[in-house]
C-alpha cells in the first residue's frame, strides 16, 4: 500500500470555489489530495491530459441534480501513467499507461485517484490526449449499444449526434461489431469525420426532412437501435423512426420533451436511459476490460477535437457546450 508520505505531494489543478460561469474555473499551483493514503483498490495516476464532458459544465454552473461539495476539482476522464497502487490492485502497476473514467478526486489536475474498476490500460500507440477521451464517451457508448441496446451483428443503429465524444465512440464500436451504422451531424466537418470512422450513411440533422431520408435508407423499416445524445430535441422524431421492437437509448438530454407515445406502442418499442455511474462496480469493470481488449486488438481509437491548456479551462467548457468541434475536448496537464 502507498504510504501517506507518497500521497502528500503538491500539484497544479483546476479548482471551483463557487458555482457559476466558466470563469469560476481557476488554476491553483499547490493543491493536495483529500486523503494521505491509497485505499486497497485505489490507483494513483499522474494525469497528462483530462477529458472535458458536458456534465462538468452543468455541475460547474450549479444546475445539475447532484452537485459536488465546494471547493472541488472537476473531471472524471483522464489519461496518464500509474504512479502507485493500493494493496489489492492486481490489474495495473506503476508505470502502466492508462485511461480512467472514474477519477475520485477530479481529473483536471496533475495527479488523481481512481478505483481500479474504472482504469483501462491503453496501448503505446494511443496518446494521452486520446486516453483522456476514452473514459465516459467509450464506456457510455459501450453500455448504450451492448448492455442497454442489445446491439449485435446485423442490426441497424442510428447514432444521433455522431460527431461528438460519445457519438464517435458509438460509430466505431457498432461498426466493429458488424452493425449497419447510420449517423447524424450538423456540420460538413462532422459528417466527413463520421464517414471516415465507418458509418455507412451520414445525414445532416439540421436539414428539414432528414428523418425521411433515414427512413428511406432503412427501406422504411426503421432503426433497430437509436443512440440519442440530445433527447430534448430528437426523442419525438426517434419514436417515429425506431423499428418494430426497437430500442431508443438516451445518453444525453438538456431538458424536457413531448412525444407521441403511440409511436412506441404500435411498434412495442422501448426507451431506456443510460447513466454511466448507475452501473455496478462489476459492470464498470467488465466494460473496462472489454474496451481494453478492443483498443489492443483493433484500430478503434478516440478522436480528439481540440486541446486546451489548463489555464484555458473556461474556454474548454465553452467549447464543449458550443459543440463546434468534432471529437473530444481535452485539457493538457503538463
Amino acid at each position: 500500500m502507498a504510504s501517506g508520505r507518497q500521497l502528500a505531494m503538491r500539484f497544479r489543478a483546476v479548482r471551483v470555489h463557487e458555482f457559476g460561469a466558466p470563469s469560476v474555473l481557476k488554476v491553483e499551483d499547490s493543491v493536495s489530495l483529500p486523503f494521505d493514503q491509497l485505499g486497497a483498490k485505489h490507483v494513483l495516476i499522474r494525469y497528462r491530459a483530462a477529458g472535458v464532458n458536458p456534465v462538468e459544465t452543468y455541475q460547474r454552473s450549479g444546475v445539475y441534480a447532484a452537485l459536488p461539495s465546494l471547493p472541488y476539482t472537476p473531471g472524471k476522464d483522464g489519461g496518464g501513467v500509474v504512479e502507485s497502487v493500493g494493496a489489492d490492485v492486481t490489474h495495473v502497476k506503476p508505470g502502466d499507461r492508462v485511461a480512467t473514467f472514474g477519477s475520485l478526486t477530479g481529473s483536471y489536475a496533475q495527479y488523481g485517484v481512481s478505483d481500479e474498476s474504472t482504469v483501462i490500460k491503453i496501448p503505446d500507440s494511443m496518446s494521452f490526449e486520446q486516453g483522456a477521451s476514452v473514459g465516459i464517451p467509450y464506456t457510455t457508448a459501450y453500455r448504450a449499444l451492448f448492455v442497454k441496446g442489445a446491439g449485435a451483428a446485423g442490426k441497424t443503429v442510428l447514432v444521433h449526434g455522431a460527431s461528438g465524444g460519445v457519438g464517435t465512440a458509438a460509430v466505431q464500436l457498432a461498426r466493429l461489431r458488424g452493425m449497419t451504422v447510420l449517423g447524424t451531424a450538423s456540420t460538413s466537418e462532422g459528417r466527413d469525420l463520421v464517414t471516415r470512422l465507418g458509418a455507412h450513411r451520414v445525414f445532416d440533422h439540421s436539414k428539414p426532412g432528414y428523418t425521411d431520408e433515414i427512413m428511406r435508407a432503412t427501406d422504411n423499416k426503421g432503426v433497430d437501435i437509436i443512440v440519442e445524445n440530445a433527447a430534448h430535441i430528437n426523442l419525438g422524431a426517434d419514436a417515429a423512426m425506431v423499428a418494430q421492437n426497437g430500442r431508443i437509448v438516451v445518453v444525453g438530454s438538456r431538458g424536457e420533451v413531448s412525444i407521441d407515445p403511440r409511436n412506441l406502442m404500435r411498434k412495442e418499442a422501448m426507451v431506456v436511459g443510460v447513466m454511466l455511474f448507475a452501473a455496478t462496480v462489476q459492470e464498470l469493470a467488465d466494460s473496462a476490460r472489454d474496451l481494453e481488449d478492443i483498443f489492443a486488438t483493433s484500430n478503434v481509437a478516440p478522436v480528439v477535437g481540440e486541446t486546451f491548456a489548463m489555464n484555458d479551462a473556461p474556454r474548454a467548457h465553452e467549447a464543449v457546450i458550443a459543440n463546434a468541434k468534432a471529437g473530444k475536448i481535452v485539457l493538457a496537464l503538463d
